[in-house]
């Protein structure tokens, strides 16, 4: 039973104790569209390992776009999570995740027009400012509705964050209660039918005995212990994509940190890792607030992580698509030198059509050569551009069977096995691999005709 379900059991048997005690006819109340946070016990914690994009299926990604409705309340600091999504959507676009998403995969805006993700910036504070985040969450969604859990006022409304800018460092332990972690979950209590994502406070160079730091901690636990939803923005901070850590480094928001441990931050762990790789390709430019690109593109990616993750993505997993029944074939199986050879790999999915972006890819070993222009499918994109490397992709809908074949020649003069093997992947789940053997023989033999015990040479 998924959480969803068990939050309207739950609705329905406290109406039923509180109403059949005092003899009033009911009506059975509608269940929300998602579950509250924490309704399955377990919480949510989106950080550092939440910033690999391209391990959230495509499916839910959708899922998110078509069943949230967020209000985000935020300063500078929070925008950071904005303006790496807008960024993203023309670095996605540009084929740096995959060349077969479709066009405007991570779009939103306010409202969800045209199939984007319903994301909206109502309000005019952070979580920094109570009581005034409180009574503007409340404003802007009107008295409770007992039938859904939401608003009565923006009622399609079923996500709200709060951010931080910089309150954290100087809160108390108890001021942490009473002003954020004690409100949020009234909130909760009083909108069932919303899910409220906690969030921690960006870094600020005090490192790991500092005050931000076990503040960070105490929402961490609290979230933990409680079964939340929680935006890790701290702990976003302290870690580059390769999940170096510099937490104990004296780090700040703007990623500058302590390397020698003199007290004085001489590195960038940002800025270094964008010189090490490409933009555009690895990393993408975005004007983020208050530190550098590469930290709101994490940002972005453990936003959409969250999203997926609110949706039911790895709770409500839907048929593991199976790709086992793949298979590819060579012929002929023996070759001799200049000789062509065809190649022919079938992505069968077993559980029928999938709407996620399957991959191929195909390197060809030593002692074959391509064949420039043989590389086909019968649907999808396929490349030679990097050949010997040929790769395809595509979405098995509405077929679920996609045939792609090239075409070699035999460049080796020496007796060979050779195996070539393909990689099928589907983005979250495990890759199939298939190969094909050709056996490789320059010497021919020719054995001796015999007639009526006559040798003939």
């Amino acid at each position: 039973m998924d959480r969803q379900r068990r939050f309207g059991y739950a609705i329905m048997a406290g109406l039923l104790i509180a109403l059949c005690g005092a003899g009033v006819a009911f009506a059975l109340a509608a269940e929300p569209d998602i579950a509250p946070a924490g309704a399955a016990g377990e919480a949510i914690i989106i950080d550092h390992t939440s910033t690999d994009i391209t391990a959230v299926p495509q499916v839910w990604i959708e899922k998110a776009r078509d069943e949230l409705h967020i209000a985000y309340g935020h300063t500078s600091h929070g925008s950071q999570l904005v303006t790496g999504m807008a960024a993203l959507v023309d670095f996605a676009n540009g084929g740096s995740l995959g060349p077969a998403l479709p066009g405007d995969l991570f779009a939103f805006n306010d409202g969800g027009t045209d199939g984007a993700l319903d994301l909206r910036e109502p309000f005019g504070a952070d979580a920094g400012y109570y009581p005034a985040w409180v009574d503007q969450t409340r404003a802007y969604l009107g008295a409770p509705d007992p039938v859904t859990g939401r608003g009565t006022n923006n009622s399609e409304i079923n996500v709200i964050v709060w951010a931080w800018c910089g309150q954290v460092s100087d809160y108390t332990e108890q001021k942490m209660l009473d002003d954020y972690l004690l409100p949020m979950t009234e909130l909760e209590k009083d909108y069932p039918g919303i899910v409220f994502v906690y969030m921690t406070g960006h870094a600020d160079g005090t490192g790991e005995e500092g005050n931000l730091h076990l503040r960070n901690q105490q929402i961490r636990d609290y979230c933990a212990e409680n079964g939340k939803v929680l935006y890790d923005f701290y702990d976003i901070e302290l870690y580059d994509p390769d999940k170096a850590y510099f937490g104990d480094k004296a780090v700040t928001d703007e990623c500058y940190y302590d390397s020698d441990g003199n007290g004085s931050r001489d590195r960038n762990w940002a800025l270094d890792w964008q010189d090490e790789h490409v933009e555009d390709q690895d990393w993408y430019a975005c004007d983020c607030a208050h530190s550098q690109d590469l930290n709101c593109n994490q940002k972005a990616y453990a936003a959409w992580w969250l999203w997926a993750r609110l949706a039911g993505w790895l709770e409500q997993l839907p048929e593991q698509p199976d790709l086992t029944p793949s298979y590819k074939t060579a012929y002929p199986l023996r070759g001799f030198p200049g000789d062509e050879i065809t190649y022919t790999i079938v992505i069968r999915s077993a559980t029928g059509p999938l709407s996620g972006t399957v991959s191929l890819s195909d390197t060809i070993p030593d002692g074959l050569v391509y064949v420039p222009g043989t590389l086909t499918s019968t649907a999808g994109e396929v490349s030679d551009a990097a050949a010997p490397a040929l790769s395809w992709s595509g979405i098995l809908s509405p077929t679920s069977v996609v045939t792609v074949t090239y075409g070699v020649t035999v460049d080796t003069a020496e007796p060979a096995s050779i195996t070539n093997a393909a990689v099928i992947t589907l983005s979250g789940y495990p890759a199939v691999t298939r190969t094909a053997t050709i056996l490789v023989d320059p010497n021919q033999v020719y054995l001796p005709l015999v007639l009526r015990g006559a040798l003939i040479p």
